[in-house]
């Protein structure tokens, strides 16, 4: 049975970023935060790790927070009230109702089928393509529309990464067939 490629869509990591407060103590929410990792000589914020979902969350002193690890919209927003929660109970004030905004969605997708990735990068628009198969096995290609890049591997295999929105994937899957099509390549 052969694989529809948008069927095989699946999100990896979605990260997000929010501005939480003016500034944030970070010692303090160290402290008071059970299982918070702070270790100001490696890294400059305080790194808090949810298990559902399953999320990190890098809170800096400016009062701005990267969510990481999200494999949803929905669990991020859920990640980030869990966090906006921690912090109000700590007596900080922290607005209600946190936005974020999506910085970056990493998915992955199967095409079904191998491909010959020395035919792509001579077929395909050059300016796009980078595939040098002694330092990285995947040909890299970066698509004005959506505005992302994807890394195709000989297995037929894709990552897709710089989508805003999740759909940003399935477009760029769709165009990818469609250029592999014209090609005459699958």
């Amino acid at each position: 049975m052969k694989v529809n490629p948008e069927d095989s869509l699946k999100i990896e990591n979605i990260v997000a970023s929010a501005k939480v407060a003016k500034e944030l103590d970070l010692q303090m929410i160290n402290e008071k935060i059970k299982d918070a990792e702070y270790n100001k000589k490696r890294f400059p914020g305080v790194v808090l790790r949810m298990q559902e979902p399953k999320i990190a969350a890098l809170v800096f002193g400016s009062g701005k927070v990267v969510l990481t690890g999200a494999k949803s919209i929905d669990s991020l927003s859920k990640g980030l009230d869990i966090l906006g929660d921690k912090l109000r109970e700590l007596k900080l004030d922290i607005p209600k109702n946190l936005e974020y905004k999506v910085q970056n969605i990493v998915t992955s997708a199967d095409l079904g089928t191998p491909i010959n990735l020395n035919k792509i990068a001579v077929g395909f628009n050059l300016e796009r393509i980078e595939y040098e198969p002694e330092q990285f096995p995947g040909l890299v290609y970066r698509l004005d529309e959506p505005k992302v890049v994807v890394l195709l591997f000989g297995s037929g295999k894709l990552i897709i990464t710089g989508g805003k929105q999740p759909e940003d994937a399935k477009k760029a899957v769709q165009k990818i067939l469609s250029d592999l099509s014209n090609l005459g390549l699958i």
